[in-house]
């Protein structure tokens, strides 16, 4: 999948990755598309929150060797 950012959010525990998550999407323009790869297995229940909570669109998530990689498209 094509993306305008990527966010390595790998080593870091709840709740960086969203909080950096959250920094990031504010920088970004409407429709624009952020990758973020994250280590922490709580993760896939954070941004699928987050999404909902924020209106943003959670478009993918996939686990590959311990890592979780989110598709977020911008509100």
């Amino acid at each position: 999948m094509e993306f305008n950012r990527d966010l390595d959010a790998r080593g870091l525990n709840c709740p960086l990755p969203i909080l950096r998550t959250k920094k990031t999407l504010n920088e970004m323009a409407s429709g624009e598309i952020l990758r973020v790869v994250a280590t922490d297995p709580g993760s896939v229940k954070d941004f699928a929150a987050f999404a909902k909570q924020t209106g943003n669109e959670l478009l993918s998530s996939s686990e590959a060797g311990g890592e979780f990689t989110f598709y977020i498209k911008k509100k």
